[in-house]
């Protein structure tokens, strides 16, 4: 009788999986992969793994507005006028790219100090045209920071920030914060499934 158990045929499937991808990944073997510690991760989260490092490697970059078909594109916006029922149009065109968007797995972060017309334009201007990396994998998503918290960490920190983020950011920066206040455009705007 032999002391090492027979493996069983998933297992096997799992171990032959791992072999393919890290064939497939080796021309683009850096340390990350090198990283993913065998007696941490079971075969199967490895693969999990290595998989979407090879998704993001294969993946084109492309302008976000071309991700669908036909193009995505948007009307200037001064082609809405600023009365009633220019704004209601702009609205409704902007709640329809949102959901476009998230069809997409492109999910809009910190938007809530944005009017509509403010964040139809920051889709219009910066959004679409961005050339980023298409990876179509189920659990893979795009967060826009539409409070730009790198560039400009005021908004962020006098609307979405929490008191403990806000204290460190005083601990680390020693500057002023702004005072805090409610955000005055509440959306429900669609979310990446937990």
């Amino acid at each position: 009788m032999s002391e090492h158990p027979v493996p069983q045929s998933e297992e096997v499937d799992h171990l032959m999986r791992n072999a393919q991808l890290r064939d497939e990944l080796e021309p683009f073997f850096d340390e990350s992969i090198g990283r993913v510690n065998v007696q941490q991760f079971s075969t199967v989260k490895e693969n999990e793994f290595l998989a979407s490092m090879l998704a993001w490697e294969r993946a084109p970059v492309l302008p976000i507005g071309d991700w669908f078909q036909p193009r995505l594109a948007l009307a200037h916006p001064d082609e809405y006028p600023h009365d009633a029922a220019g704004e209601a149009r702009l609205r409704e065109r902007l709640w329809d790219t949102i959901y476009r968007l998230f069809e997409k797995r492109i999910v809009l972060d910190f938007t809530d100090h944005l009017s509509d017309r403010a964040l139809y334009c920051l889709i219009y201007r910066d959004i679409l045209p961005s050339q980023e990396k298409k990876i179509d994998a189920p659990d893979s998503y795009l967060h826009w920071d539409c409070a730009d918290v790198s560039g400009n960490p005021d908004v962020w920190l006098k609307y979405y920030a929490t008191m403990d983020e806000r204290d460190q950011w005083v601990r680390e920066m020693n500057e002023p914060l702004p005072p805090r206040e409610n955000p005055p455009f509440s959306r429900r705007l669609p979310r990446r499934p937990l």
